[in-house]
């Protein structure tokens, strides 16, 4: 499996490489879910498109029980064939401890780089305040997937669950599609 995966990112680099792919991002839709209320509620979530080059996604969600000091994030990338289906990514990562050496693993400083500068989620443990991010642009998305790892066109979906001291509290499903 992992020599599949490696062969598919290699091909992708090489026809990146020789200017076959030229692609664009645009969000299709985004999905947050609070799993247990009593821990979290989503205050905000929504797409925004503001005119036909410009379209941001924003979150807000509410902690009721901080300071949280244990938290960890399982991130899935899925690519449409017949339904979503696991593609590149499916990591799990101590948030804690990736926060404090950012550079201790490539694939969540990748997945964390869709999102780092839009957000308030870039500091170590605990977390005392609510988790936003604000006006991620698609056009950050579509650098992060066309120039940083280039991917092949299709849909996808970027899913994150949340877990607070080993127990699922959010997750978020952003949905987008790659032309």
């Amino acid at each position: 499996m992992f020599t599949q995966s490696s062969r598919l990112v290699e091909l992708i680099v090489f026809l990146y490489l020789i200017n076959q792919i030229v692609s664009k991002v645009e969000f299709t839709n985004i999905k947050c879910t609070s799993l247990d209320t009593d821990f979290t509620d989503i205050d905000y979530c929504f797409l925004k498109s503001v005119n036909r080059s410009y379209k941001y996604l924003s979150l807000k969600i509410k902690l009721f029980k901080t300071p949280i000091t244990k938290v960890k994030v399982n991130v899935e990338l899925m690519k449409r064939y017949s339904g979503y289906k696991p593609f590149l990514y499916n990591v799990t990562v101590d948030a804690c401890q990736f926060l404090k050496n950012t550079k201790s693993n490539p694939i969540a400083f990748y997945l964390h780089g869709f999102f780092r500068e839009f957000s308030n989620m870039n500091h170590t443990c605990p977390f005392d305040h609510d988790l936003i991010v604000e006006k991620l642009s698609v056009d950050r998305i579509n650098r992060h997937v066309t120039e940083v790892l280039p991917f092949p066109t299709g849909d996808y979906l970027f899913r994150s669950n949340w877990i607070a001291y080993d127990i699922n509290r959010a997750k978020v499903d952003v949905y987008f599609t790659l032309s």
